[in-house]
């Protein structure tokens, strides 16, 4: 297999075409090899449209998911990051490509253990892995960011992330329960809160999470 014409060809028949247009959210995927982040037995599936599955029942987001994200993000050189959701590093290495420097958490070590090798395999420093469990330590953060990218799903929007955002901060994170999910846009605008809608998706559930009586947002 050519990986650097199977990347190109994710970035362009994938990504490009989910209205991803940033050059510097399609540059740094066709740079990242996914490859590396991809299990070993299913090194072939790296670049496919597809969620490649991890332990834990865990998956890696669809790429053209992950290029929406990247770019509604609007990451800068000087973004200090959250993601919460590691899993193989991949998410991890594309916002460290973008930003400053990106916080990524995970409840699952092996997992975290696994990203910590793949991530040693390119040329990136600006990242911390840390065993956390955003939804029982949010008073343990003792900083906010200019970003906050959450791999999993919540079935009803947790403000609980808002209160991690800079003023002018951006937050991504899909809401919704299986079939009807949505991924939603949040940006920080002084004091107040802005929240977009961007386009459906469906997604891992974010573990720990419990659903409520009523969803509002």
């Amino acid at each position: 297999m050519n990986l650097e014409q199977a990347r190109f060809n994710m970035v362009e028949q994938q990504v490009r075409p989910w209205s991803v247009l940033d050059a510097t959210v399609l540059q740094t995927m066709e740079d990242i090899p996914r490859d590396i982040f991809v299990p070993k037995e299913l090194a072939a599936l790296a670049y496919a449209d597809i969620e490649v599955p991890l332990s834990h029942d865990e998956t890696m987001l669809f790429p053209r998911v992950e290029g929406r994200m990247l770019q509604e993000l609007e990451l800068s050189i000087d973004d200090e990051c959250l993601l919460v959701g590691t899993g193989s590093g991949y998410t991890t290495a594309c916002i460290a490509n973008m930003a400053k420097h990106v916080d990524s958490i995970d409840i699952h070590d092996d997992l975290l253990e696994q990203a910590a090798i793949n991530l040693a395999e390119i040329n990136l420093a600006n990242f911390t892995l840390e065993n956390k469990d955003v939804l029982a330590a949010e008073s343990s953060f003792n900083k906010k960011y200019d970003a906050i990218a959450v791999t999993s799903s919540v079935p009803e929007y947790l403000p609980l992330f808002e209160k991690l955002l800079k003023p002018n901060g951006r937050l991504f994170i899909i809401v919704g329960s299986k079939p009807a999910m949505h991924a939603l846009k949040v940006e920080r605008i002084e004091d107040k809160f802005e929240r977009t809608v961007l386009f459906e998706a469906v997604v891992k559930p974010l573990v720990g999470v419990k659903h409520k009586s009523t969803f509002t947002f």
